[in-house]
């Protein structure tokens, strides 16, 4: 298996190349030539595997056995998630008839980030090691950089502390993150981890990621790696709970089970591994359904064909969110300059969703003619085109075919803060008493709203992405008035306990700027 960028150049790499490189050369994303499809037999013979079992089957389509063993490979497995707090690692919970939730946030830092980061932390170590003993006397380094929005950086900094040879740069927007969230990651003082703390938003902080990567010569210099969802290995990681959740469903209600899942999404990575996972044979009834929240690009696009940071269309042209169809969000998001929208679901408050040109990749290669002869160049060549107009002019709108194409496999809805806010009150009140984050109620409205269009044999999972606790303000604020609700016994761990007033080293970045970013860099490595 070869892998190659969404932009286009006759370029393969290895697994290993594109684990240890994240971003092409010309800015694009590495897609795997072609998506393998599961065994025959695949139903039967995985049906009782634990996840260590699925994740291994799941990625060896995916890397060959000259690049990894299996045996290399189980031992990876083994070693990322042994640190779980779930035997099942990803468990499934039945919250209603035909309703289920897929916890993915049993890993070290309490969020789904740590099902991949803790696999690609192992990966990044393992490929330097082997590459330092097969080159005597080498001593290969990585810099990882990566942005977050908030769990992305603690997941990545609990999978590279004091991992050999590698130093982590991790960029956050001050203040925009939750208390917990960044208590997770500026407490971690391992020498070889470093928080930034940028004046700005989380999209400001991807985009000097993405220049860093850009920068060949600074590239070359410090050997940089991606955490973020740009890195493909995140994307493949996340793939295997997909297969857990269908397999413990079918457990649950039959062979015959029809399932839909709903995944609340700012960046596009979670939702986008279902997508592999079915076009390699997972089935599934429903749509891929994308939740969004007010930051709501994604479902403005299935909408309108328009993927645009700032909504266009005439009902939206004044500087507050109005509720999308559907809606009945009547609470206006605080908006800064840069049109981010602050909301009480902060992971997804992103303008821009990176793994969207993966997807992107696929729609244009439909839409290509199957007789052209360079059918994989010319989506290549049109999606590069579709990237420097969005980095141009903020915008790109595809033909209507791809639309269509679109529409086929995804349908999105949009949720405001009010939702929320209802959507944890309901489900803490309701049978069984369920306490979630504010991500999570975006993907149960929204997947309440999908249900109406779905048959009655259709059942829902909701990727359940962060632990309450890491959220604590908008859950307290949606459960205030609630009878006999006490935060500090009923949801925080006790892992959490004196986690805010522990020793912190973060380093402050008084703007977006990516020079700044390149001189602490130079400094700390």
């Amino acid at each position: 298996m070869k892998y190659f960028s969404t932009r286009g150049g006759p370029q393969e790499l290895s697994f290993e190349e594109t684990v240890l490189t994240g971003l092409a050369p010309n800015g694009g994303l590495y897609i795997p030539t072609t998506i393998p499809k599961l065994p025959q037999n695949w139903q039967s013979a995985w049906q009782n595997y634990s996840f260590v079992d699925l994740s291994v089957a799941v990625l060896s389509l995916y890397i060959s056995r000259e690049e990894i063993s299996e045996s290399e490979l189980r031992n990876l497995v083994v070693k990322s998630y042994a640190s779980f707090r779930h035997p099942e690692v990803t468990p499934l919970k039945k919250l209603g008839d035909k309703k289920y939730v897929l916890e993915l946030w049993h890993g070290p830092t309490w969020a789904f980030k740590d099902v991949a980061l803790q696999l690609l932390g192992n990966l990044f170590e393992f490929f330097l090691q082997r590459r330092n003993e097969e080159n005597s006397g080498a001593n290969e380094k990585l810099t990882v950089v990566g942005a977050t929005s908030g769990d992305t950086g603690s997941a990545a900094i609990y999978g590279l502390r004091n991992k050999a040879n590698i130093s982590i740069f991790i960029l956050h927007p001050k203040g925009r993150v939750s208390p917990i969230q960044e208590a997770q990651m500026t407490t971690v003082t391992d020498p070889n981890v470093h928080n930034l703390a940028v004046k700005g938003t989380f999209d400001d902080c991807q985009d000097i990621v993405k220049a860093l990567f850009a920068d060949s010569e600074f590239n070359a210099k410090h050997h940089l790696g991606a955490v973020n969802s740009i890195n493909w290995a995140r994307i493949l990681a996340q793939t295997v709970y997909y297969f857990l959740a269908y397999f413990s469903l079918r457990r649950a209600v039959g062979e015959d089970v029809q399932v839909q899942f709903v995944v609340p999404t700012g960046n596009f990575g979670d939702i986008l591994a279902g997508y592999y996972a079915k076009q390699m044979g997972l089935p599934m009834a429903g749509k891929l359904g994308v939740a969004t929240n007010a930051n709501d690009i994604l479902a403005r696009f299935w909408k309108t064909g328009r993927y645009e940071k700032a909504d266009s269309s005439p009902q939206d042209d004044t500087p507050s969110m109005q509720p999308a169809a559907g809606s009945s969000d009547g609470k206006q998001a605080t908006q800064d300059a840069s049109g981010v929208k602050e909301t009480l679901s902060p992971a997804m408050d992103i303008l821009v969703s990176s793994n969207f040109e993966r997807l992107l990749w696929y729609l244009a290669y439909e839409n290509v003619p199957e007789d052209d002869n360079d059918r994989r160049g010319k989506a290549g060549g049109i999606v590069a085109g579709w990237m420097s107009q969005m980095k141009s002019n903020g915008k790109v709108e595809v033909p209507t075919a791809v639309l269509e194409i679109a529409r086929r496999d995804f349908c999105a809805e949009r949720v405001g803060d009010e939702e929320i806010l209802t959507t944890i009150q309901s489900h803490f009140l309701g049978n069984p008493s369920y306490v979630v984050d504010p991500h999570t109620a975006v993907g149960l409205c929204a997947a309440k709203r999908l249900a109406q269009h779905n048959s009655l044999s259709v059942a829902q999972v909701i990727l359940s992405t962060a632990h309450p606790a890491k959220f604590s303000e908008a859950v307290s604020t949606a459960l205030k008035d609630t009878p006999n609700f006490d935060f500090e016994s009923e949801v925080m761990p006790r892992e959490f306990n004196g986690l805010l007033q522990k020793e912190r080293r973060v380093i402050d970045v008084e703007s977006a700027d990516v020079e700044l970013v390149k001189s602490i860099i130079e400094a700390k490595v």
